[in-house]
């Protein structure tokens, strides 16, 4: 279902850490709404569909948006997420291959001076959903110095 604003979830970790997870609607109508959503915003999934090259080539205007509404002069941790792998097709056409998300997330390491990992996951079978968190989760920890025990 599409997001309409926003949507989160709330994931318990271990040791009694809590982790709000946030999904913003991207139409450009909830541009206004999502601007106080990113405050506090301490990583970020930067998720396409593989089968809408659309959603992939707008992933720099989220990256802006998200700079200017953090409202600091630092990146945050980020991933990259080609979500709906289970439609991957051998021939691949009209999709987002592999080699050309993780030439961008090579790209967007260098510009941020930080690791940004490629993942490929299905949210309808559940692929890589677990590990995507898990990733982001630790990339945080590792730059911001384990945020989720304050």
């Amino acid at each position: 279902m599409a997001t309409i604003g926003a949507d989160f979830a709330v994931k318990r970790l271990e040791g009694n850490k809590v982790v709000q997870i946030w999904d913003l609607a991207g139409q450009p109508r909830f541009s206004v709404v999502r601007e106080g959503y990113y405050q506090g915003t301490k990583g970020a999934l930067l998720v396409f569909d593989i089968d809408r090259p659309e959603s992939f080539y707008s992933i720099p205007d989220w990256i802006s948006e998200l700079m200017e509404n953090i409202k600091r002069n630092e990146i945050v941790p980020l991933a990259l997420v080609g979500n709906k792998a289970d439609l991957r097709t051998e021939d691949g056409s009209h999709q987002i291959t592999q080699a050309q998300a993780i030439e961008y997330a090579t790209q967007l390491s260098s510009w941020a001076e930080l690791e940004v990992p490629y993942v490929e996951a299905s949210a309808k079978t559940g692929l890589n959903v677990m590990s995507i968190f898990e990733i982001i989760i630790e990339n945080i920890d590792s730059q911001l110095g384990n945020p989720f025990d304050s």
